[in-house]
Formats: structure tokens, C-alpha cells, sequence
């Protein structure tokens, strides 16, 4: 039998003790894998390119080019890495601007390191990772600063049971919670999500969390 795929991480975080701190905790023995890392987010692009991780855990706060703008120029790239946004800031405008720019999630550094290797994973998976203690807060920041464009896709294409799903994708259940909350197989559930992407417009389950905000589907607690 085959070993289990390492999980390939760029981390970009411009102090050299943080950075240490997290290839501590993204061990070889856990399933990670740290590649490569960047001190600032114009590094990014050559990294990812040379190096091609599976996530990139990325700083918000740098010197030269912030997390926000790397992750905004990232994911407009053909078949880039998710990114796990980390910050030491409790800053609502902040993290619903990395969300805005397309990342996958985010956390505050204080987190625990069981809350990040958590995080890595579930951004590699396709899934989405919004810190529980801000998300609420970020998320209303989020919709009370969207474009009013964002309005403007209608959710009545969604069939009920794809509504249903949204719904639980908007509470931050994954593919296997859904199907045990709605009572239906996993592989009907990964064909409503890739439907509701293809309705919606939208990249990843990040950005469905965040519409199902913007549109008062899910409310934030």
C-alpha cells in the first residue's frame, strides 16, 4: 500500500521565529510537509511556482506586499493553492479583507496547534477554516462593507435541497457532516456543492460560507 500524500505547505510570514514556530508544529510525522517559505508576499508567485505546495499558510501584516494583496494576486492564478490566512490582530476589517481577496480561511496565531493542523487540512481538502472565536464578527464586517454587486446572484436557482446544503456548507459543516445531517450519501452531497458552485459563481466553500452571509442564509452567532 501506497504512503498517504504529504500535505505540501509554503509558509509566508515575514519573522523568522513565527515561521519556525509553525514548521514545528506541521511536522513530517503529523503528514506535512513545509516546502518552502517567504518573508514577504511578493515572494509568493516564485514560490508557489518553484515549490508547488498544496496550501499556503500566509501572514496578513508584512512589510512590502501584505497578505491580502499576495492572496488576492494568488488566486487569480489558474490552479493556485488554497490559502490559510494567520493573524496575531483581531482585526474584523482585516480578516474580511483576506476572505474578500479569496482566501480559504483563517485563524489568529494564538490558536491552538491542533486548531491549525486542522486548518491545513481542511483547506487541502476543499474544504473551508473560519477561526469560531471572530468569524461572526468578520463575517457581518464582510457584508456590511460588500460591493452591492454581490447581490445580484440569484439564489432561486438553488433547488430546496441545494438551498439545505448551503445552508450547512454556511455553518461550516464538511461534506460528511452534511450528509449525516441531511441523511444522504457523501457523493450526493459532492454533487449538490459542485452544482451550487457552478449556480452561484462561486470559487470555493470559503466563498459560499461568505455568500450564505451576504444573503442571510446562515446568520452570524
Amino acid at each position: 500500500m501506497s504512503e498517504p500524500h504529504e500535505i505540501r505547505v509554503l509558509l509566508v510570514d515575514d519573522q523568522e521565529l513565527v515561521r519556525s514556530g509553525l514548521r514545528r508544529i506541521l511536522r513530517r510525522k503529523d503528514g506535512f510537509e513545509v516546502v518552502g517559505e517567504c518573508s514577504d508576499g511578493s515572494e509568493v508567485p516564485a514560490a508557489v511556482a518553484a515549490y508547488s505546495p498544496d496550501v499556503v499558510v500566509m501572514d496578513l501584516r508584512m512589510r512590502d506586499v501584505d497578505g491580502i494583496e499576495a492572496t488576492r494576486r494568488l488566486v487569480a492564478q489558474p490552479d493556485a493553492p488554497p490559502v490559510l490566512a494567520l493573524t496575531t490582530f483581531d482585526d474584523d476589517e482585516l480578516l474580511s479583507g483576506v476572505l474578500r481577496a479569496g482566501a480559504a480561511g483563517f485563524l489568529l496565531k494564538d490558536s491552538p496547534a491542533e486548531e491549525l493542523i486542522r486548518g491545513v487540512r481542511a483547506v487541502a481538502t476543499g474544504n473551508a477554516l473560519l477561526d469560531p472565536a471572530v468569524t461572526g464578527r468578520v463575517l457581518a464586517t464582510y457584508r456590511s462593507s460588500a460591493s452591492p454587486t454581490a447581490e445580484q446572484v440569484d439564489d432561486d436557482a438553488l433547488s430546496a435541497r441545494e438551498l439545505d446544503v448551503l445552508r450547512l456548507i454556511g455553518r461550516g459543516l464538511s461534506n460528511g457532516e452534511i450528509a449525516h445531517e441531511l441523511v444522504i450519501s457523501e457523493v450526493t452531497v459532492k454533487s449538490h456543492v459542485g452544482r451550487i458552485f457552478t449556480k452561484l459563481d462561486l470559487r470555493d466553500r470559503a466563498a459560499a460560507i461568505v455568500y450564505a452571509f451576504d444573503r442571510g442564509i446562515v446568520s452570524p452567532r
